[in-house]
């Protein structure tokens, strides 16, 4: 069966990114583009391949150097993804891919994609590349979904399979069966939710994981329905489900730092008065806003608003604490 390319990208990336040295395009075929055999159509549909996830990357922030893989002879060319180079902002993809990742960037941890990373990584390592783990941080925010929906409905939304399940709303004494086709999963405040076309309804919907109350049942062929052009999960998200209340924050940024902040801001002023940093506008969910302000340490402060900055440092202190 053929490797969903969203997760072909994210493999590639991580691969790219923790790889010591330049790997040569042998060992990325070997490692990443296993179901594209060894002759001429497999060798000129892996170039194609290729060549496609290399600009996807770039388009989405990533610096690929290219240089030498052997020490010894200069011909042998090699790529990797320079961390000091690299701040891996938020994911946009096409919608087919979108519908594959839903936040790739939260899910670095959940099984699915760590399964098939971790046989890709295995891969690389058996030929002799060194990946340096330490270099995936800039990846790996430590989110986990314990919801038993969660694996199945990345499942179906990776083949884009109609999925039901029985769903318990607050408001209502018995689970009724939804039928759903899913785009994608997004996360707020510590909660994971599904977003997709209720077949039943007609339109758009999002269904929080823990509400599912038993088994999701993946219905019909792969490949049954397309997303549509231009989705957002987060976006649709926040637009159907109360739980996603946004705030507008404005931020002082360290220049050269917070590409992801920078590239959904509303504006970007640099400060006068504080030579180096700009002062960043955006709108956003203050928990989902917090992961992300924390990810970045000393180069962003928030300037407001007061639940924000409450969040961030009530967040710092519980660290501090810990470790005392």
């Amino acid at each position: 069966m053929a490797q969903p390319r969203a997760e072909r990208l994210m493999n590639l990336h991580i691969l790219l990114l923790g790889a010591k040295r330049f790997i040569g395009k042998d060992a990325i075929r070997e490692a990443c583009y296993s179901d594209h055999p060894r002759g001429a159509a497999g060798d000129e549909a892996f170039e194609r391949a290729f060549e496609r996830d290399k600009d996807a990357l770039r388009q989405i922030g990533a610096v690929i150097e290219v240089g030498s893989a052997d020490a010894f002879f200069d011909d042998e060319i090699g790529y990797r993804i320079p961390t000091e180079q690299t701040s891996l902002p938020e994911i946009r993809f096409e919608s087919d891919e979108a519908a594959v990742l839903g936040l790739a960037a939260q899910v670095w941890q959940q099984a699915t994609l760590a399964k098939a990373t971790g046989r890709a990584l295995a891969k690389l390592k058996g030929q002799g590349v060194e990946i340096d783990p330490s270099r995936l941080e800039v990846v790996a925010p430590a989110i986990t979904a314990d919801e038993p929906a969660f694996e199945p409905l990345w499942d179906a939304i990776g083949k884009r399979r109609q999925v039901s399940f029985p769903y318990q709303r607050a408001s209502e004494s018995d689970p009724t069966t939804r039928r759903l086709q899913p785009w994608g999963l997004a996360r707020s405040s510590g909660r994971w939710y599904v977003v997709g076309f209720d077949v039943d309804r007609g339109a758009e919907r999002v269904f929080r994981l823990s509400r599912i109350v038993g088994p999701v049942r993946a219905t019909g062929r792969s490949g049954a329905y397309d997303v549509p052009a231009g989705t957002d999960v987060r976006a649709v998200a926040r637009r159907l489900s109360p739980s996603f209340p946004s705030v507008r924050a404005t931020l002082r940024v360290r220049q050269g730092t917070g590409v992801g902040l920078r590239r959904r801001a509303e504006s970007v002023t640099p400060l006068d008065d504080r030579p180096g940093w700009d002062l960043v506008a955006l709108e956003g969910p203050v928990h989902e806003l917090a992961d992300e302000v924390l990810t970045y340490g000393t180069d962003v402060v928030v300037e407001g608003p007061d639940a924000l900055r409450d969040e961030v440092v009530g967040r710092l202190r519980a660290v501090a604490e810990a470790g005392r």
